[in-house]
């Protein structure tokens, strides 16, 4: 960590024109742009070439991060630890080697949280242990065409990453085991999977491969014009010990998926329409999402703002005494779903988020947001973003869950080294006041980021 800091402090600011754009997909960043030039400081790391011709060549890199989460009332003042405040730390290196058309991939973890009231979960801690470690081959088919096999364990994100994302804002990322193809054309990739889960352990080198959870699945991105995109995915998942409501039996759940995306001129916008079938213990599911998210930015008016509207609807069970299971899944979706600190997931819920960002200059950001939620079906309950219920339904009528408040502002001090901080409020309404505890979350975080 110490040399990671004093390198920090060496480094020249300002993003070079020729450097590779940084990813939290590390493996997806690509230093030979720095092939043929000159290069100082941290970028002598990022491409390393092994023989003459510069045909075999490593780039190294890694992530340092510092964040601290602090809640008042967590859960509106639900046991076990309403307030809580905790420290997470993770460090993140990495080695990229390219040897021709091959290619090995290695990324560890040293992932650890400190003060976690409720006691450390899969997302918080996991020692030291191996985050991705895979091998692939492309194939250069001609006329445009190539085909990477991969296979081992790697992150992975889809789209928006609204069913399978890489859960990066939490500490330990979510990683899968298993085998992936990837085909592209022209304007057409496929991406073709067949994966399982890891499962995160406390303790060094003791992260497994699910035995209970798979995920299967194929991915289409089009893209017809310039600025605009479509993707039509299937995704198969099982699992042998599912859990809703107070039945833990097996799930089967496909989900077919629609998104269109793109930006023309000062307009961006990002719209999904799930559907799923399947069946838990038997009996049948019949669930469904929409989420959009519509932008507009202004780069003419003072701090360049970008107004921004996100609607999001996830269906729920109806009745929990019938044979039909109508809550949404979200799989695998990425960590930080309703804001930096929202206490609640994309299943049974309707959400309307307004948000507006500015660019102050010199690398410094604001972004204010509100968002209201309510239960899209009277029957069910309310669920965190890793899809644990927090709250059954109990008899309330009531739809409203709540309404949200946060400002999230952010400093890119240099190249490699950012700066975090928000705060947020979720004040309960009137399901929440009807089920339990119903006092006000409010929540802080801050965050230091040293990555390269």
């Amino acid at each position: 960590m110490r040399r990671l800091l004093l390198l920090a402090a060496l480094m020249p600011f300002g993003v070079h024109a020729q450097d590779a754009p940084q990813t939290n997909l590390r493996y997806d960043e690509d230093w030979s742009v720095l092939r043929d030039g000159e290069h100082n400081g941290w970028r002598q790391v990022k491409y390393v070439p092994l023989d003459q011709r510069g045909n075999v060549w490593l780039t190294l890199g890694g992530e340092a991060r510092a964040r601290f989460e602090g809640f008042d009332n967590n859960l509106w003042g639900d046991p076990p630890a309403p307030d809580d405040g905790y420290l997470w730390l993770r460090a993140m290196p990495h080695a990229d080697l390219h040897a021709g058309p091959a290619r090995v991939f290695v990324q560890g973890i040293a992932g650890y949280a400190r003060g976690v009231a409720a006691g450390e979960g899969p997302a918080d801690e996991t020692g030291i242990d191996l985050l991705q470690g895979f091998a692939d081959i492309r194939l250069d088919l001609g006329a445009g065409s190539s085909v990477t096999l991969r296979g081992g364990r790697e992150l992975m994100a889809l789209g928006s990453e609204r069913l399978v994302g890489i859960r990066y804002g939490p500490n330990i990322p979510q990683a899968f085991d298993g085998f992936r193809a990837i085909a592209e054309h022209g304007p057409v990739r496929v991406d073709a999977f067949r994966l399982r889960p890891v499962s995160i352990g406390g303790r060094d080198f003791d992260d497994r491969t699910s035995q209970t959870r798979r995920l299967d699945g194929v991915y289409a991105t089009i893209t017809p014009a310039s600025g605009i995109g479509i993707d039509v995915y299937w995704l198969g998942y099982e699992n042998e010990e599912a859990r809703f409501a107070n039945s833990t039996a097996r799930e089967t759940r496909d989900s077919f998926g629609l998104r269109f995306f793109g930006k023309r001129g000062h307009l961006g916008w990002n719209w999904e329409a799930m559907l799923q079938r399947g069946h838990f213990d038997g009996d049948p599911i019949r669930a469904w999402s929409l989420a959009t998210e519509t932008a507009w930015n202004l780069p003419h008016v003072p701090f360049k703002p970008r107004l921004r509207l996100r609607a999001n609807i996830a269906s729920g069970d109806r009745d929990s005494e019938d044979t039909k299971l109508g809550t949404f899944n979200a799989l695998f979706p990425k960590g930080k779903y309703f804001g930096e600190l929202s206490p609640i997931g994309p299943r049974n819920i309707v959400n309307i988020h307004p948000g507006v960002d500015f660019d102050l200059g010199s690398g410094v950001t604001v972004e204010l947001t509100a968002a209201a939620f309510w239960r899209e079906s009277r029957g069910d309950g309310i669920y965190d973003v890793p899809g644990q219920l927090i709250r059954a339904a109990s008899g309330s009528t009531a739809r409203h869950i709540g309404n949200q408040v946060e400002i999230v502002a952010g400093w890119q001090a240099s190249d490699v080294l950012s700066f975090t901080a928000s705060l947020s409020a979720f004040r309960p309404g009137a399901f929440i006041r009807d089920t339990g505890p119903a006092r006000t979350i409010r929540m802080v975080g801050a965050e230091a980021m040293l990555k390269f």
